[in-house]
């Protein structure tokens, strides 16, 4: 009897793991076909909405390249009937615009070299050294980020006419050399920084000038990659700002300028020039994001920016 019991129990467990592992094996084919739907499904989203991302720029580079009569008789065509390069040819004669394209130039390295240096050093201030109101200096540039710029941007016309700023190009890139936003990435990206580090850099001699330049802007190379690409995209694309403050055409930058010379005689937009004008406005960005793409992604996971 003891041997029958005992051969039942065996066969009783033999049958629990088979039925365990037909379970788990069931379980492994639901598996493998959900994720051969699900990937499908997903990919075929994400194209989806990559296409809706890129078929406004496909618009602007079909309309760039179609005459103004062919834009009016057609607004809504994808494909030119008859591709030219005329609006391209007519911006770049347009009077003028050399001297847009330097002056925005000009201002979009003032205020990358201004963020790079002016918000690295608040970043890492606020990150990295002692002093009283640290808290409370943190939470101005938090506060600062929250606040619109339409509410502010009356005070600071004002204060930079006083500054006798007024139509100069370092009246436009003022406001923006140190962004709230470049001094938030900073910070965070600072607090990664081992304190070790530091300490062993301040031992052997070193002042916080030359561990700011010497060790923590090397290090800090992905950050910088990041405000680098936020702030050239603030200034470059910048319109209301320069529109105030620049007074006279030497002043204007490529924005405003190309939104000042799109008028026809008559009154009537030049849609072909505007749009050629917006393809030539969008290419720097996009060409300096496509090679410091892989640093931006780094800097914006090293400041906890998820």
């Amino acid at each position: 009897m003891t041997a029958v019991a005992a051969s039942l129990n065996d066969a009783d467990t033999d049958a629990d793991t088979d039925l365990t592992a037909t379970a788990a094996a069931a379980e492994d084919r639901i598996a493998v076909r959900h994720r051969s739907v699900g990937r499908p499904l997903l990919y075929g989203a994400l194209a989806l909405c990559a296409l809706l991302t890129l078929l406004p720029f496909y618009w602007v580079v079909s309309g760039s390249l179609r005459g103004l009569d062919e834009i009016r008789a057609d607004p809504g065509a994808w494909v030119p009937q008859h591709v030219t390069l005329d609006n391209f040819v007519r911006l770049f004669r347009t009077e003028g615009f050399g001297r847009f394209l330097t002056n925005s130039v000009l201002v979009a390295l003032m205020v990358v070299i201004g963020n790079i240096v002016a918000a690295s050093a608040a970043g890492y201030a606020l990150a990295k050294l002692e002093f009283a109101g640290r808290r409370l200096a943190f939470g101005a540039v938090m506060a600062a980020m929250m606040v619109p710029f339409t509410t502010v941007f009356v005070t600071q016309f004002v204060i930079t006419v006083d500054m006798g700023l007024a139509d100069t190009l370092t009246g436009i890139a003022l406001p923006g050399v140190a962004l709230p936003l470049s001094v938030f990435i900073m910070r965070q990206y600072a607090q990664s920084v081992p304190d070790e580090l530091l300490e062993a850099a301040r031992i052997d001699g070193a002042g916080e000038f030359r561990i700011f330049f010497r060790i923590f802007l090397p290090l800090a190379g992905p950050a910088v990659a990041t405000i680098t690409i936020m702030s050239f995209l603030n200034s470059w694309n910048n319109f209301i700002w320069p529109l105030i403050v620049a007074q006279s055409t030497s002043s204007y930058t490529l924005p405003v300028g190309l939104a000042a010379t799109s008028q026809a005689a008559q009154h009537v937009t030049d849609y072909g020039l505007v749009l050629a004008g917006a393809l030539v406005v969008m290419l720097p960005v996009l060409v300096l994001f496509l090679f410091l793409q892989r640093y931006f992604v780094q800097g914006t996971a090293g400041s906890g920016m998820r």
